[in-house]
């Protein structure tokens, strides 16, 4: 079993050096993640400037760029093999609901997923790293019900765990993204010149915290597991769209 792991928090994160000492014995362990935190990159790929790729003294490969940029260099040419699983995390906060759009931590998994990898995304949900050690021990028992029992298809979880001790667990739950209200305004602020800036402002409160959604399972201290997929067709509005455009670009 070769596993890829990476985040989005950067090479020297603690999340990091948990999940790769958690899932060790699991097979061989390679580390290809960001040289600094890109948290909320999303999938963005570097297309711009030219990348690097440095190894540290534990062994782990950095790159200065993405989270994405460094699963899709690993895959594409770093490596000389190609992985059997992706893991990426463990995140310095939670990945929940539209937060998964955002999410360096998701998207590093998402880059495996597409390139038809099995990948999963570990989040401890309380930032700070308390009970770091829970979501670690989490990890491994995921991983290893995967090695144990792979899943058919196209697998991408995204796995968040409360911040509590590993006793305190109530389980764990398959989920549904849950939703949010939209974000707070945007923070206005001035730099020593003068100059106005802005500071991207606090995400919105929950909106959608049923019991089947990842917010419901984190409330009631329960491990939530969400299978994600990225087929953004609205399916049901594909009849309504195609009479709209109906009477476009035909000859008159």
């Amino acid at each position: 079993m070769r596993i890829l792991v990476s985040n989005d928090d950067g090479y020297n994160a603690a999340g990091l050096e948990a999940l790769v000492q958690s899932l060790k014995g699991l097979g061989e362990l390679t580390v290809v993640a960001p040289e600094t935190n890109c948290s909320g990159a999303s999938n963005s790929l570097t297309l711009n400037r030219p990348l690097s790729v440095g190894q540290a003294a534990n062994g782990f490969y950095y790159v200065n760029g993405t989270p994405s940029d460094c699963v899709h260099i690993a895959l594409t040419g770093l490596l000389d093999f190609r992985p059997d699983l992706v893991v990426s995390g463990i995140n310095n906060g939670a990945n929940m609901g539209e937060d998964t759009l955002y999410s360096g931590t998701v998207a590093a998994a998402t880059e495996a997923y597409l390139f038809g990898i099995p990948a999963i995304a570990f989040s401890l949900v309380k930032r700070g790293w308390e009970h770091l050690d829970t979501a670690a021990r989490v990890a491994r028992q995921v991983v290893e019900r995967h090695i144990e029992n792979p899943l058919v298809g196209h697998v991408l979880l995204n796995v968040n765990v409360p911040a509590v001790r590993y006793d305190a667990l109530q389980g764990i739950h398959v989920t549904r993204l849950g939703k949010r209200h939209p974000s707070e305004p945007v923070v206005k602020s001035s730099t020593p010149y003068g100059d106005t800036v802005y500071w991207i402002g606090p995400v919105g409160s929950v909106s959608d915290s049923a019991s089947d959604t990842d917010f419901g399972a984190i409330e009631q201290n329960a491990v939530s597991v969400t299978p994600l997929r990225f087929d953004l067709t609205h399916y049901e509005q594909l009849e309504q769209f195609r009479d709209w455009t109906g009477p476009l670009c035909v000859s008159r």
